[in-house]
Order: C-alpha cells, then structure tokens, then sequence
C-alpha cells in the first residue's frame, strides 16, 4: 500500500517590514526552509529597497518561497493617499474602530481601494512585480467596506494573486471554543463570496489566529493549526526578533521570538513529518 501523499501548506509570516528585527527572524527562517510565504506591509518603517532585495535574494534561494502585499490600514501607520479619511491625528484608525465603522456603513470604498492600489503600486514598484498574494493587517480586508475595495484594488492591480480568508476548517464546537477564530470566520463567510464573485482566488483554509495576551505553548497551538487544515491552506504566523523600532509600533514581541524559536527547532521539523506536511 503506498504511503498517503503529505499536504503542502503555506507557512506565512506577517508583517515584514515593521521592524529590522522581525525583518531578519523572517529572512532566517526561509533561508533554513521553515517558512515558505511572507507578507509584506509597505508603510512600514523597515521597508527600503536594501530590505526588499534581501528578501526577494533568500527568497528565490528558497524552494519555494512566495512574497506577498500585507494591505495596512490601521493604527499607529499612515496611508500613502494623501486625501484618505477616516484618519485619527494623521493616522489610520484603530483596528476596533475601523471594524466599527464598516460595520456601521461610515466607510468609503472607493477611499480604500485607492489606498490599496497605492499599496499594491508601492510593492511592484520596489519588487519590480506584483505581490504572490495579498492579506491584511488585523486582518482588515475582511472587514464590511474595506473588503468591496480591497478587492477592487486587486482585481485591477494583481488579478493573478490569490487573497487570504480566515475561515477554518473545523467543526462548531471547536470554532465556538475560540471567539477571535470565530469572528475571522463571521468576517470571511461574506469575503470569501465576495472573492469568488469577482472570479478572485483564496485560500481553502486558515489557521494561526490565537490570544496574543496569554501564555503559550505555541508548539501545542502549532499542532492544533494542522488539525483538518487542506491542501494549500495558510497558517498565519509572526515571527520576530524585538528590537526598538517594533516595541514603539506593536504589542505583539516577546511572542514573536518564541514563534520564531519553535520554527527554527527540530521539534516544529519532526511536526511537519508527523503530520505529512510539507512546505516545499
């Protein structure tokens, strides 16, 4: 009897260019194979041509490596649009309060998708091609509004890209186990159809969302992303070195270090096997 053939997934660091540090914990680790995606936030303040040629060097290096656009949209970053509202002290809103809005019907879609054509621009312009993929930042492309001009923005810009969903693949006892998961799911129900009306490709599934503000053991939480996970689903992930930049910028630190040190131990490559999982 063969062997059953091993899934392969898309392992994808969030969020380089917030900082150098995190900049270098996600380069190392596509250089040892460990990853085999990274977004890439282009307003934030660790991105400049020497970070962009960086990546795009580890990154054909790798198997198998694709390079992303992190769409940004929230606080504490700054559109590239000049005219971009709504805007607090010359910032984008607050993820709860971006959510809120768009809840509320406050948003102008045509404002975000000229934001994220301006995103999208950006990327090409220093990568000297359009974006693998495109996700979001707090995962605002899901969000009522910005999703119809997020998409907008890609199926003009990158239509050969394919968008990220958080929907999981799991039964309803487990999703109402995790309320954040579950909110990613409600976001996604509505994205996902949306996407698939403009003829826009996404991912089948999505793992990797967890509470930042607790203890971990982010080996456990790793194994529990894979759980029912399908062939070319996502688990988002944030590695990361802390440095000063990324202290100033974000909440999320010290759990990054410990996401980049399972990565880089034996104990996440022996998972992969034990699962049949690949990244190549």
């Amino acid at each position: 009897m063969s062997e059953a053939p091993h899934r392969r997934i898309w392992l994808c660091a969030d969020d380089y260019g917030i900082s150098p540090g995190v900049n270098r914990a996600i380069r190392d680790l596509i250089s040892r194979g460990r990853l085999n995606a990274t977004s890439v936030m282009m307003v934030g303040p660790a991105i400049g041509r020497d970070e962009a040629d960086a990546l795009s060097k580890v990154a054909t290096e790798s198997a198998r490596c694709a390079i992303g656009l992190h769409v940004t949209l929230t606080a504490p970053f700054r559109p590239l649009t000049m005219y971009f509202r709504p805007l607090d002290d010359g910032l984008f809103l607050p993820f709860p309060k971006l959510l809120r809005s768009g809840l509320m019907r406050r948003l102008d879609a045509e404002m975000i998708r000229a934001e994220v054509s301006a995103q999208l621009a950006a990327f090409r312009d220093m990568f000297g091609r359009a974006p693998d993929f495109v996700d979001g930042h707090q995962h605002a492309q899901l969000y009522p509004q910005v999703r119809d001009g997020f998409l907008a923005a890609v199926k003009e810009a990158a239509p050969q890209a394919w968008v990220r969903q958080g929907g999981r693949n799991i039964p309803l006892a487990q999703r109402l186990a995790a309320p954040k998961a579950l909110l990613l799911d409600v976001l996604s129900l509505q994205f996902r159809r949306r996407a698939a009306r403009e003829g826009i490709a996404f991912n089948p599934g999505f793992a990797g969302a967890y509470d930042f503000t607790k203890a971990s053991d982010f080996g456990a939480l790793m194994g529990g992303f894979l759980e029912g996970l399908p062939e070319n689903g996502v688990v988002m992930c944030h590695p990361g070195f802390v440095d000063d930049v990324l202290t100033e910028l974000d909440p999320l630190t010290v759990q990054r270090e410990h996401e980049h040190a399972y990565f880089a131990s034996e104990a996440f490559a022996q998972l992969l096997s034990a699962r049949k999982v690949t990244l190549g």
